[in-house]
Formats: structure tokens, sequence, C-alpha cells
């Protein structure tokens, strides 16, 4: 039985990124981790129409895999489809930003949330106040590149850092969230150039699943 972590935009690039990102997650007693592109979503998931639009795909992709999977990880920060996908599959079912916000509030006091774009910082700020988890937040801010651009690792962590340093120093921030899938190879650099924890979501929503997976056998 296998830990399917579903990509719901349709690159490649990021599904490898996610891919390399869970491998440490990885033991030769399972249960298999095994990283999936939705081929009908969008290059990236970047506006609240993207998010909409893959929640119907996701729910036919995820029930192929039904009878393969022990549990499911939507890989989008926005989690489309996660509470339908909850409703529909027998499985665990975790969304990588409701699990990375809550991996952040074990590491620090205040989590703040590196966004790829402006306009994906609504979303979040819906998602943090439905979460209930409003006090013990600190900021969301833009590093200002789409999905596309992270291909670009120099210019992807150099932004990185200047907006995780503002979160750092002029928010309060003690610990971040990577608000995006695509970001997932930039996790320890990022940790190590500011000195706070960063919590790769992806990673956060597969520990957790594994977790749930292994203590259902044991």
């Amino acid at each position: 039985m296998t830990v399917f972590v579903i990509n719901p935009n349709s690159s490649e690039a990021v599904t490898a990124g996610i891919d390399a990102a869970v491998a440490p997650l990885r033991s030769s007693d399972g249960p298999p981790i095994v990283c999936v592109t939705l081929a009908e979503g969008p290059p990236g998931i970047q506006t609240q129409a993207h998010v909409d639009g893959v929640v119907m795909p996701m729910l036919k992709r995820a029930a192929a895999l039904e009878a393969e999977a022990s549990a499911f990880v939507v890989a989008c920060f926005s989690d489309p489809g996660m509470h339908a996908l909850r409703e529909q599959s027998r499985h665990p079912v975790l969304g990588i930003a409701e699990s990375g916000i809550l991996t952040a509030l074990t590491l620090g006091q205040r989590f703040g949330i590196i966004a790829i774009l402006p306009t994906s910082i609504p979303r979040h700020l819906r998602y943090v106040g439905a979460m209930g988890v409003g006090q013990r937040f600190a900021g969301d801010l833009a590093i200002g590149m789409g999905v596309a651009e992270l291909a670009d690792g120099a210019r992807t962590l150099e932004r990185m850092t200047e907006t995780g340093r503002r979160l750092r120093d002029v928010h309060g921030a003690d610990v971040l969230v990577m608000g995006c899938a695509g970001m997932a190879r930039f996790r320890a650099p990022l940790e190590q150039a500011l000195g706070i924890p960063v919590v790769e979501p992806t990673q956060a929503a597969t520990a957790m699943a594994v977790g749930r997976v292994r203590l259902a056998d044991a």
C-alpha cells in the first residue's frame, strides 16, 4: 500500500523536486511513497480559478489510485480538494498547507509564509483565518516569481532569502513555511542562510502520512 503524493499542477519539474524532497522519508520497510503529476492541471497553480479547476481532475485521479493507496498528500499550498478527497477516500488525506502550518507551530511561536506571487497571499490569509491560528501568524510576503520561474535556482534562493529575512527581522517570525511545493529544494540552504527553522510543507505532510500509515499497521 502506497502513500501517493499528488502534484495538482502539470509540471514534471515540480514533481521531480517534490520527489527529491520526500526521498529521506522513504525506508526499506515502507510504506512506498510515489509522487504523481496531474496532467490536467495548469503549469502552476497561481490563482483561485486554478485551485478550483483542479479539484475534480484530482479527485478522479485519486479514485483511480484508491485500491493501491494507504494515504494521499495534496501537494499544493492551497490544499485544493483536500476536504472533498477526505470525503471520497477511506485513507488519510493530508494537505501540505495545513500540515506545514501545524508543523511550524511546533517549531516556533510566530510563523511566516513565503509566497510565490502577491496574488497568492489572500488565499493564504483565508486559510490562516480558517485554521484559527492568526494569533501566531507573523506575516505572508511574496518573492514575486511564478511557479515556472522557480527553475532559476540562484535567483529563487536570493529572493527567498531576502523575503525570509524581512519576515524574521521586520515581522518577528521565528519559523518560516515555504508557500509553494515548487520551492521544495530550497529548504536546507534557506534555513542555513536565515538561522531559523524552515518548513517544507510537502515533507511535513508526507511525514504525517507515513506516520499515520505505520501506526495503523502497528
